[in-house]
């Protein structure tokens, strides 16, 4: 019913804004109509001015959980493949989606220069830096595009750990389950740090405040 629901509003009502807060009630519907009513914590972290907001990922709900319960006016970065998924790709770019090509060189070029476009104009972007989830616990290497797009579009970074998400509906899962979610929206990284001098560390900085709020290990630390 909420896939429908929006899908009527992607075709039919006028304005970015009004479809924005429509699917963001459609989203925060699937959740509740489930039973799962999500904990949010720290929404007062997020800055009246434009921002990028990145988020750990663990599983397909990740998107819409955020989609539902963060202010309408953030527009998503979402990998390029969606673009080969004809129902969901029209959906998500009538809502304000914007698409990363993530193997495809000239593509990727293509893409940043938008992203970055869009920064420096002052939008308010998500990001899963991590680019995709796995069935294993934890939190992977972050890729650089959003950390890039905050630094040269001078906007502040806030971190988001998403704990429960795997466990609703993991990779493997066909159906989701209930499951005990919470979004902690962290305090921002502002563009007067000193991770700011290097994506790469910034990358770093919000990764590991994502760690310190949920319980699951750092994957690239099983690496070393």
């Amino acid at each position: 019913m909420c896939v429908l629901f929006s899908l009527f509003v992607a075709v039919l009502v006028p304005g970015l804004e009004r479809r924005r807060r429509l699917v963001a009630g459609a989203a925060r519907a699937s959740f509740l109509l489930s039973g799962v009513r999500p904990e949010i914590n720290g929404l007062e972290n997020l800055p009246d001015r434009s921002c990028v907001v990145v988020a750990n990922h663990a599983s397909y709900l990740d998107g819409i959980l955020l989609k539902g319960f963060l202010p309408a006016r953030f527009s998503f970065v979402i990998k390029g493949e969606m673009r080969d998924v004809p129902i969901a790709h029209f959906l998500m770019r009538r809502s304000g989606a914007r698409f990363v090509e993530r193997f495809k060189s000239t593509g990727s070029a293509r893409d940043a220069r938008q992203i970055v476009k869009a920064a420096r104009g002052g939008e308010s972007l998500g990001f899963f830096p991590e680019g995709t989830f796995l069935a294993e616990p934890g939190v992977g290497r972050f890729r650089a595009g959003a950390f890039m797009a905050a630094i040269k579009g001078d906007m502040p970074v806030v971190p988001i750990a998403i704990s429960g998400t795997r466990e609703m509906l993991g990779s493997g899962r066909a159906l989701p389950r209930p499951a005990p979610i919470r979004v902690d929206i962290l305090p921002p990284i502002l563009p007067g740090d000193a991770a700011y001098g290097d994506h790469h560390v910034l990358a770093e900085k919000a990764r590991q405040n994502i760690l310190s709020a949920i319980d699951e290990p750092d994957l690239l630390a099983t690496l070393d």
